[in-house]
């Protein structure tokens, strides 16, 4: 099973950031509008209904409440002016004045297209964004292809996160009985034989041309259908070499061949699928502490400090990030002295520096030069030097150990290097 690509993780971490610095978002009254349009849909159909959404908010009894939400409403009505249709996937939009403290707040507005086409279009109003619909999609970048089978019938699909779409059915020609007996018996089996051998063929021909451009995004193939026959299309290696590797074992029992079968196949395979991310964190985390525990001789770095180094040095085999962390990496400036130093930090501690003294001169004029995602940064340098970047998740415990014992970064190198963080306790290993 492949692990997806450094492009395809980031794009679920970038995603999964910006939802989060949405669901940050609190109004201090219902002034946080969420607006969803769905693709296909009309932009002057849109419009018409925040017209009178507008109208109908000047019924607003409290006139701080009543003004935020016409402004929100009116800076929407602008934002789905600038689109002559919605995108490919629809878009979404937040609006609204988020609460800053002491009885204060500010404008705030995000637009979002999302990865996958949304299925709804909605308006809502309220303390908080609305952000259910988005959070589906978090964890719906994986790829499955899909294959029930038997000697009747075949249906083919993809499994993208929880949605199944089928792509092909086709039926056989294959006789499932004859009432032939003497020497005619053996010469119609071999007929038999013959067409189920042909429709077998078909099915590997469908499965080449339905799956091998999705190669890449593809995680796996799932097999299934009633009977033995499944096991013998994969045994006799009737689909195509590189198809033939990522199916997924053990090979799946379904009642059906059709888009049933599908979605049957798919509630057999939850906890395997599941089972094999974890496995596949586990292996790579245990690999990891296998070469921590050698000491000097060990191919691993782990902390920021480290993995900067060997990030530098291009050292980097493959590296280990926690999906979970949340951090810039900001460059300041003093403008007293001219000296600049970097920090990684969350964001809420970035204006405790900025109002704090500078660490070479000790005025407080401190100012912020650059600053990048710490995530997106640590997988551009990884992608500079040819090295593999691998978001772990948080909900392991590999993934926690992760977190707890390395912050959240660390490598396995191609080659030893000097590192300066201390070696772990020996009780961060799991057990």
């Amino acid at each position: 099973m492949s692990a997806p690509s450094a492009d395809l993780q980031l794009a679920r971490y970038s995603f999964q950031r910006k939802l989060d610095e949405i669901a940050a978002c609190r109004g201090r009254a219902t002034e946080l509008i969420s607006l969803y349009v769905s693709p296909g849909k009309q932009v002057s159909d849109v419009m018409s209904y925040l017209r009178n959404e507008y109208a109908q908010s000047s019924n607003i009894k409290s006139r701080t409440t009543r003004k935020n939400v016409m402004w929100a409403i009116e800076s929407l009505m602008g934002r789905v002016r600038g689109f002559k249709e919605p995108p490919t996937n629809g878009v979404a939009f937040f609006v609204g004045n988020k609460a800053i403290g002491a009885d204060k707040s500010e404008p705030v507005t995000f637009i979002v297209e999302p990865p996958e086409p949304l299925n709804t279009y909605l308006y809502r109003c309220d303390s908080s964004f609305f952000l259910d619909p988005l959070l589906a999609m978090v964890h719906e970048p994986d790829v499955w292809g899909l294959i029930v089978m038997d000697r009747a019938e075949v249906t083919l699909g993809l499994l993208r996160g929880k949605r199944v779409e089928p792509l092909r059915n086709r039926s056989s020609l294959v006789p499932s009985k004859h009432g032939r007996g003497g020497q005619s018996q053996h010469r119609f089996e071999r007929m038999i034989e013959h067409a189920a051998h042909e429709f077998f063929v078909k099915i590997a021909e469908m499965s080449s041309e339905l799956f091998l451009p999705r190669k890449e995004q593809l995680k796996g193939i799932l097999l299934g259908g009633p009977g033995a026959t499944k096991e013998y299309f994969f045994k006799e290696g009737y689909l195509q070499y590189e198809l033939q590797q990522k199916v997924v074992q053990p090979l799946f029992d379904t009642g059906y061949t059709d888009e049933y079968g599908l979605r049957e196949l798919v509630e057999k395979a939850t906890q395997t699928l599941h089972g094999l991310e974890l496995t596949e964190e586990k292996r790579l985390i245990q690999r990891l502490l296998n070469e921590i525990r050698k000491a000097e001789s060990g191919l691993a770095a782990y902390g920021e400090v480290d993995v900067n180094h060997a990030l530098d040095l291009g050292a980097v085999d493959i590296l280990i990030v926690s999906e979970g962390l949340r951090q810039q990496r900001v460059r300041f400036r003093c403008t007293a002295c001219e000296h600049e130093f970097e920090r990684s930090l969350a964001d809420e501690a970035i204006d405790a520096v900025l109002d704090g003294p500078c660490p070479k001169c000790g005025q407080r004029t401190v100012s912020e030069k650059s600053s990048e995602d710490y995530v997106e940064g640590l997988f551009r340098r990884a992608a500079e030097s040819a090295a593999t970047a691998r978001l772990v998740s948080t909900e392991s415990e590999e993934g926690e150990l992760l977190v707890k014992a390395f912050r959240g970064v660390a490598a396995i190198l191609r080659y030893p290097i000097t590192t300066r963080t201390p070696p772990p306790p020996r009780s961060s290993s799991p057990s």
